[in-house]
């Protein structure tokens, strides 16, 4: 079975602008060992700074309780025994020692001889094999010294191999690799030293990570490193969800990581680590499972024509259909279907025509959206009124060194409720100024369970501001959007759209 490596908490925290706090350090750590299930997680680098030093304790001790320790690793380099000893007075058991893997990076950063530095490797492992812990060897630059220097490389195996390094792991540091020469080097590692466990280790600058990973899995290594969402300096490293599928799919390959919690794990990574999942990223992104033409909508009504083996129910999600120009009548169909309206065949086609209108104006849409369009279409009560909830009237309170308030009225189905309420925003305090009411009034409100905000470029303060609001009610998920100059106002038009919604969820469930 090939071991999963996830560094994230390593290796990925070394993308511009991310540090992750001991809390967020050992949450992650959680979920990747209990939940995901990967083999090994490697979550620090030695004497880095106080802050890791809290966080790498926090880790181990956790670990050690839970018996997972000798899967907790971090990253030592060749320092005299400095890194080994850090490492070990924090609790941890697995010291990955950073060694030189080309000729050009041991020559030109350490001026030192392959003779010297081999020594120095050799000092290491026996420090930290006399404490009782695992050692782990780094062949940085691997990649340019199979190419460049292959002679060094096998000299520098040949000189550790008998010493008890678990693993030799075989980092593409420079993303300079394609699949090609990814399965062709690791199968002449494996080949040569067939006794031996190799990891390889993938970065990203050419968008091959993911196919470098599973090209090395192909060649026989014994394990792949990757990072949640990608993670990682410049580019970013081989994304743990893509590497997951690809291995499971294309290679068959059999690992032991629970493919069904990759999409909780990346999302509460993306919200901890403020870098965003691209809507189109695979698996895991927004987009990868809608479906937004109209023909790939209606080969789905008839027996799965567009579908292929990766399947949004085995990572938690659902299949979904786009709101645009290329809208036909099935993929409105299914929308439909979903809110539990049934159209006459001439009202979906004014439904369809409204929506691709809309779209060709470059009107983002939802489904919940889809009551709106239905009811100004139609001029009937069929869908949701946007009168049900209105906003009568509010005001926003800034002062400087004081938490903002806010006064808040509001009709629903024609009765008017007043509250006010203090919060960490504007919008903060709207909301809990609206919950108020909720509350008095015994009603459920829903959660809010993400907050996007786009601005166009320019700096043009008269520009218009979206606000997209994800809402989960009742174990359903949806999102709505507003737009204004004002982005507080963009974000309560979003608000006052959901209001309506969930009355017209709960009036469809009360029939």
């Amino acid at each position: 079975m090939l071991e999963i490596m996830d560094t994230t908490l390593r290796d990925g925290e070394q993308t511009a602008g991310i540090s992750f706090n001991g809390s967020e350090k050992l949450a992650i750590a959680q979920l990747l060992l209990e939940e995901l299930r990967v083999d090994r997680i490697e979550v620090a680098s030695a004497r880095v700074s106080k802050g890791e030093s809290e966080s790498f304790r926090r880790v181990c001790a956790w670990a050690a309780e839970h018996g997972f320790l000798d899967r907790v690793e971090a990253l030592g380099f060749v320092d005299g025994g400095v890194s080994v000893d850090w490492i070990a007075g924090h609790g941890g058991h697995v010291v990955n020692i950073l060694a030189k893997g080309s000729l050009r990076h041991l020559e030109g950063q350490l001026r030192k001889t392959a003779r010297q530095h081999f020594s120095d490797i050799r000092k290491m492992v026996d420090m930290a094999t006399a404490r009782g812990m695992a050692v782990n060897v780094y062949m940085e630059d691997w990649s340019n010294g199979i190419v460049d220097s292959p002679d060094y490389v096998f000299a520098f195996v040949d000189a550790l191999k008998d010493l008890p390094i678990c693993r030799f792991m075989l980092p593409d540091t420079l993303g300079v690799l394609d699949p090609w020469q990814t399965e062709e080097y690791c199968a002449q590692m494996v080949s040569r030293y067939p006794d031996l466990h190799f990891d390889f280790h993938a970065h990203n600058d050419y968008g091959l990570a993911v196919a470098n990973t599973l090209a090395a899995a192909r060649a026989g290594v014994g394990g792949v490193h990757t990072t949640v969402n990608g993670l990682g300096e410049r580019s970013g490293n081989a994304s743990l969800a893509a590497v997951i599928a690809g291995l499971n799919d294309q290679l068959r390959c059999p690992n032991g990581v629970e493919e069904g919690s990759l999409t909780h794990v990346c999302r509460y990574v993306e919200s901890i680590s403020g870098v965003r999942i691209p809507a189109n990223e695979p698996v895991v992104g927004e987009n990868v499972f809608t479906q937004s033409s109209g023909v790939h909508a209606d080969g789905d009504n008839k027996g799965g024509l567009y579908a292929n083996p990766l399947l949004p129910q085995r990572f938690g999600r659902k299949r979904s259909y786009a709101l645009g120009k290329m809208s036909g009548k099935a993929n409105i169909s299914r929308n439909l279907e979903d809110l539990g309206i049934r159209l006459t065949p001439e009202q979906l086609r004014l439904v369809t025509e409204r929506v691709v209108e809309l779209g060709d104006k470059k009107e983002a849409m939802t489904e919940a959206d889809l009551p709106f369009i239905v009811a100004d279409v139609l001029k009937t009560s069929h869908a949701v009124s946007q009168d049900s909830v209105y906003i009568v009237n509010y005001s926003l309170q800034l002062a400087r060194g004081m938490r903002p308030v806010a006064m808040l009225k509001v009709s629903i189905h024609g009765e008017e409720y007043e509250a006010s309420s203090s919060g960490d925003g504007q919008y903060d305090a709207f909301m809990k100024a609206l919950w108020k009411i909720y509350g008095k009034l015994g009603r459920e409100h829903p959660v809010l369970t993400d907050y996007q905000v786009s601005i166009p470029p320019g700096g043009k303060t008269d520009a218009l501001v979206a606000a997209s609001i994800a809402w989960n009610y009742k174990g359903t998920d949806f999102k709505t959007r507003g737009i204004d100059s004002d982005q507080t106002e963009a974000a309560i038009k979003a608000t006052v759209k959901m209001l309506n919604i969930i009355e017209y969820m709960d009036s469809n469930a009360a029939k």
